[in-house]
């Protein structure tokens, strides 16, 4: 066994120790591995640490592996997996072992090396069987039976994997997780302009990838495809991976040039490309965004997962595939199709089905695309935490504190044009037949000033041309606030796609859009580190407003006019002609009074229902107290705000009132249609709450409230995506809304500004 370094010292981090092969060993197990941790590490690093014992499948086999592999185990070398045990049983730091387990990784018949390992170590163990196969003969019962024994979890990743191993091994079905193999997040696109930049534009292509065998059938489906090629001449099947290993060392590329013999004896040379290469990822996943319809032809009837179908299907790819046990679970006629195996027929009847009826392929590739999103890699990260905090009590309350994200402005600046903040998107897409609305380019400009505030003035934060960028946006932002101005003083809110005003400017109350735009205006205003140009512009808009009027009639609005002239006041600006202590006087005390007309014994409130944006309201109050001090506005605010958390917090989880019917008093909650903007709101209540009262319980449930963008919601499905910097529009009853709007990704944006 090889020390890959000094990591058995104590390293004042908590581990987490996976058992598995990894890159640079080309193995699918150690592809999934790198994965897993990576997406362990950004949830849970620096406090949790992802580290690899490695196996390796021969003596004279040598890797440069990266530092997180601390040990290494000659698969074939019995005494290694007890050193290794011993070893991590000396680990103070390694809280649980994590074994991603296939047969051919581990020696001794039927992987049975591993064994005296799982008998030998002292830590909680949780295994991953990536194979299961069904009708064991003895040995098999004994050796998967063994593990399982000494493991506190087993995790497969499809329900007949968990049936088989409940029927025909007698593993109790408590025991057993099921918890899908992982895909990377990818945009959902058309293959277009993938295939340009591939030039393959003026093809039609199929596709399949992994390293070669005998089991993948490629054969098979190169038999279907003369009859295809004569009715779509412009086909092409590309078929992209090296060799394995295995295979290789065991028969060298007798396998792929059987199959180029194959493709020259059936006149298909330039209709069938093999490219002899192992992918790294971004290239994989540019081969997948290309391809028009992904074939999954494995021969292995007992196949339990497949990580290149479930890629396909992440990627929105329509599949054909053979009926093994994976692909069986996972493609129908809603998201694919399934042939029989060794038939050449199936295939071309699959295939052309598919190439006649364009209509019904898109379909099933977007059908393919919204039914994965679960199956996101840091949406699996997060259900191995969840088993791994189960059984290593130390990890519980260190993955409930998950990493902050990066700051991340992509998408904000995506949705922005030279006229503003575009209010919708389809999935990550602008839309830009939306239009705009002042709610939405206030929401941004207050998101710009509070991320300049935060990294403007620090040293090598941000680049000169960073700031240009910034600078450019906030400006579109504050010009389309004096677009929206009416002659007389206050904002408009809708602006139609070709840049006019909206009739529903005339339709709908506009009070809380301007509230909520004297915000962002003294934000901006009172942020110090803005040039003095940018401030300019926003306290002339925000002086005109004023001027015009300080009185608003809905409780939203007041509630936001008060958080600027606290944001004013505690600024030492002043707004001439205008007793801004007297205004925000005036505005608490209405506040007040709604709350007194409204409140009883069992609904402290200021409205007899719960609607949206609901913790602004007592946040105000909060607010008002820090700058005048009146105590009635401490008391109320306090008090309404508790009993909006207690609506909101179910065992420990945030549920926000839902927008699905709101939450009216001697009426039911709605727990569905959960926004984010309810949840960044929630956020920012919580930490003003804290900075008045100084109580940790309010810093505690402001964490609690933000982890909702990071999976810990009623789906338990992370809303925020970290690849785009984005967030979906909302929590559903089964499923998220997976468009990324303004509103949302704005939202969360605040909400993260909130956090040092």
């Amino acid at each position: 066994m090889t020390n890959s370094h000094s990591s058995l010292e104590k390293t004042g981090h908590l581990s987490v120790v996976y058992l598995s092969s990894f890159p640079p060993r080309q193995c699918g197990i150690a592809t999934f591995t790198r994965d897993l941790t990576h997406a362990m590490d950004e949830m849970l690093s620096p406090v949790i640490k992802s580290q690899i014992v490695a196996m390796n499948p021969h003596d004279v086999i040598s890797y440069h592996y990266p530092n997180r592999v601390i040990m290494q185990i000659k698969q074939t070398r019995e005494e290694e997996y007890i050193q290794a045990a011993q070893r991590i049983n000396q680990m103070d730091d390694v809280q649980l072992v994590n074994i991603q387990h296939e047969f051919g990784l581990f020696g001794g018949s039927r992987g049975s090396h591993l064994l005296p390992f799982v008998r030998m170590l002292r830590k909680p163990l949780v295994i991953a069987f990536h194979t299961v196969l069904p009708d064991p003969d003895e040995e098999l019962y004994t050796t998967v039976g063994s593990l399982a024994e000494n493991a506190s979890t087993v995790i497969v990743m499809t329900n007949l994997s968990k049936k088989i191993l409940t029927q025909q091994y007698g593993i109790s079905s408590r025991k057993i997780k099921v918890i899908p193999h992982g895909i990377h997040h990818q945009p959902f696109t058309s293959s277009k302009q993938a295939k340009m930049t591939l030039g393959y534009s003026d093809r039609v292509v199929l596709s399949t990838f992994g390293l070669l065998s005998r089991i993948k059938g490629l054969e098979y489906v190169i038999e279907a495809l003369p009859e295809v090629v004569r009715k779509f001449p412009n086909f092409v099947y590309i078929i992209f991976g090296a060799t394995h290993p295995n295979v290789l060392q065991d028969e060298g590329e007798s396998y792929r040039n059987l199959l180029i013999q194959k493709i020259f004896d059936l006149g298909l040379y330039d209709h069938v490309k093999l490219y002899n290469k192992y992918f790294p990822l971004a290239e994989l996943l540019h081969f997948l965004k290309a391809t028009d319809i992904y074939i999954s032809p494995s021969l292995d009837p007992y196949q339990a997962v497949s990580g290149t179908l479930s890629y396909a299907l992440g990627t929105g790819r329509p599949v054909i595939s053979t009926a093994f046990s994976h692909a069986q679970e996972v493609l129908g006629n809603e998201v694919g199709v399934l042939v029989d195996f060794k038939n050449p027929a199936a295939y071309t009847e699959a295939i052309l089905k598919l190439l006649e009826d364009e209509e019904f392929r898109l379909q099933l590739g977007k059908n393919a695309y919204f039914r994965t999103r679960y199956m996101t890699w840091d949406n699996v990260a997060l259900q191995y935490a969840r088993v791994f905090s189960e059984h290593a009590p130390s990890l519980n309350g260190v993955i409930e504190q998950k990493s902050l994200p990066r700051i991340r402005l992509d998408h904000l600046l995506y949705l922005t044009d030279g006229f503003g903040i575009v209010q919708f998107a389809k999935l990550n897409r602008r839309d830009t037949s939306s239009g705009y609305t002042l709610d939405d380019n206030a929401r941004a400009l207050a998101a710009l000033a509070l991320y300049y505030n935060k990294f403007g003035a620090a040293k090598q934060a941000l680049t000169e041309r960073q700031k240009g960028k910034l600078l450019r946006r906030i400006n579109t932002y504050l010009d389309f606030i004096a677009f929206v101005v009416r002659p007389d003083g206050p904002f408009q809110n809708f602006v139609n796609a070709d840049k006019s005003l909206s009739p529903l400017n005339e339709q709908l109350d506009l009070d809380e859009a301007n509230g909520r735009a004297l915000y962002a205006l003294a934000l901006t205003v009172t942020t110090a580190s803005l040039p003095r140009t940018v401030r300019q512009k926003a306290f002339d808009l925000l002086q005109k407003r004023l001027e015009s009027s300080i009185s608003f009639d809905s409780p939203r609005a007041m509630a936001h006019c008060i958080k600027a002239l606290c944001i004013l006041i505690g600024g030492k600006r002043q707004i001439e002609g205008i007793d801004l202590e007297k205004a925000l006087r005036v505005h608490c005390d209405r506040l007040v009074e709604l709350y007194q007309s409204s409140s009883q014994a069992d609904w402290q409130w200021f409205e007899s229902y719960l609607a949206y944006s609901n913790p602004v309201l007592p946040e105000a109050l909060l607010m008002g107290y820090r700058i005048i001090g009146d105590s009635k506005y401490r008391q109320i605010g306090k008090t309404a705000l508790d009993f909006l958390l207690e609506k909101s917090f179910n065992n420990g989880m945030y549920m926000p009132v839902g927008n699905h019917g709101w939450h009216y008093q001697n009426g039911k909650r709605s727990k569905f249609d959960q926004q984010p903007e309810e949840v960044a709101s929630t956020v920012s209540a919580l930490n003003t709450c804290y900075l008045v009262t100084k109580d940790e319980y309010y810093s505690k449930l402001m964490r609690q409230a933000f982890n909702w963008f990071l999976g810990e919601n009623s789906l338990n499905q992370v809303i925020y995506d970290r690849t785009t910097g984005g967030c979906y529009d909302g929590v559903g009853r089964t499923a998220i809304n997976l468009n990324q709007g303004a509103e949302s990704t704005i939202s969360y944006l605040l909400a993260r500004l909130t956090f040092d």
